[in-house]
């Protein structure tokens, strides 16, 4: 079957599901709003079941790649939920110390989908680790919608320590040099944003189409960043001015880009939103970033 691509749903059927992603509406709310765009012999469940992501199908690199070292393993974080899990990977094939990469996942915690991107990262020659918020409350249950209900109840504070705590994790193990970036999609943008403002010494922060901290962090960032937007993304890009004018006033160093005709969550190649000259042209930028500002 041909793959589905945004182009094959209208622009206010990706904005309905948008929102059931992010839990402004339940599935009940999206199904029934969904209704109207079901022609041709589609249901409502089928449009939503066309849209959810395939892991299987898009897994790009496997989990038993015999070019790396996979292990998921608790870590400390005493002023959030006190021990909470990751996943770390590293290419079997290093010699000496790595630069680390800690990668954030969206809102419905560590899934397959990032499980593959922090694999993909650690053959480009990093040690990565890939928290999981939902770890305190039994990590991710394999389902997307339980997850997004799961996600829902952690008390947020607590797990922005955690993440702090994974950068802290990371930047401690051995095998690493010390320099430590953050990629993030989504809430993992936002988490990117945050760390960059919580975080002195994170050496770079790639945040894809995630929410933005209070203009008045701005002034605490240390890192460059490397921000990705999706044109077709207006509940993330629309408050991007604002964010962007109090990096302006505090010298930050950045990179923005706008990819144009792009929806949310374009980089994530399980789902139609994916958009594949905007995704290879967003990774390419953001390893390019890692290499300059990490193994310097």
């Amino acid at each position: 079957m041909e793959r589905k691509t945004a182009a094959d749903f209208d622009q206010e059927l990706l904005i309905l599901f948008d929102a059931y992603v992010h839990g402004d509406i339940d599935r009940r709310g999206f199904l029934d709003r969904a209704s109207k765009f079901a022609v041709g012999g589609m249901t409502a469940v089928m449009l939503l079941e066309a849209l959810n992501p395939k892991f299987a199908e898009a897994q790009v690199i496997p989990k038993d790649d015999a070019r790396l070292t996979t292990e998921f393993v608790f870590y400390p974080s005493p002023q959030g939920y006190s021990m909470t899990r990751g996943y770390l990977v590293k290419p079997k094939a290093a010699t000496g110390k790595l630069p680390g990469i800690l990668v954030v996942h969206e809102n419905r915690g560590l899934n397959p989908h990032i499980e593959d991107i922090a694999r993909r990262l650690a053959l480009e020659n990093y040690l990565v680790f890939a928290p999981d918020a939902l770890a305190p409350l039994g990590g991710y249950p394999g389902d997307e919608d339980k997850a997004r209900t799961t996600f829902a109840t952690l008390e947020q504070p607590k797990t922005r320590e955690d993440m702090i705590a994974a950068v802290r994790f990371l930047k401690t193990q051995p095998g690493c040099t010390g320099k430590v970036g953050a990629v993030g999609f989504c809430y993992g943008g936002g988490i990117a944003h945050m760390l960059a403002t919580k975080v002195p010494d994170l050496a770079a922060a790639v945040p894809f189409y995630g929410n933005t901290p209070p203009v008045e962090a701005a002034a605490a960032i240390k890192a460059p960043l490397l921000v990705h937007l999706a044109e077709k993304d207006e509940r993330i890009t629309g408050g991007w001015p604002v964010y962007e004018a109090a990096l302006k006033a505090a010298n930050v160093k950045y990179t923005a880009h706008i990819y144009p005709g792009a929806q949310h969550g374009f980089n994530n190649d399980t789902t139609p939103r994916y958009d594949e000259a905007s995704a290879k042209l967003a990774w390419s930028r953001t390893l390019e970033f890692f290499a300059a500002n990490l193994r310097g």
